[in-house]
């Protein structure tokens, strides 16, 4: 007998802050996230959802990175999808008006792709992105 193929239900990314604090606000405050938990004390570890996208957070006391390499490179942390071009033209404008910092204004790519990239306290980037129409 051959069982089913597993399936991947969901994915959290994992990002990296240097005040658990900060970070929890910025996504919760300014982003439309929810906290789910956090863990330790202090706490060391914890997890922001909106909807289906997951973000997992976890604290460090040294940079992970090479300093100014992911602004330089472009390097992502996280991928959020939305199912339309209309939602993220109104997720940016929130956005906007909540005052983020991005990386990236909302543009669409030569792939087709409508996109914007925020940066979280800690300089992680985020993408954001929606099929052109």
């Amino acid at each position: 007998m051959h069982s089913p193929r597993p399936i991947l239900s969901s994915v959290a990314a994992q990002l990296f802050a240097r005040d658990m604090q900060a970070s929890i606000d910025f996504f919760t405050e300014k982003l439309g996230f929810t906290l789910d938990f956090v863990y330790g004390e202090p706490s060391f570890y914890g997890q922001v959802s909106r909807d289906n996208a997951r973000l997992a957070i976890r604290h460090v006391d040294e940079p992970v990175f090479t300093p100014g390499i992911r602004e330089r490179e472009h390097l992502l942390s996280a991928s959020i999808t939305l199912a339309s071009a209309d939602e993220i033209d109104q997720l940016f404008r929130a956005y906007q008006t909540a005052g983020v910092r991005f990386h990236q204004s909302l543009r669409i790519e030569p792939w087709g792709a409508k996109t914007f990239i925020v940066k979280d306290p800690d300089d992680n980037l985020i993408l954001f992105a929606a099929p052109e129409k």
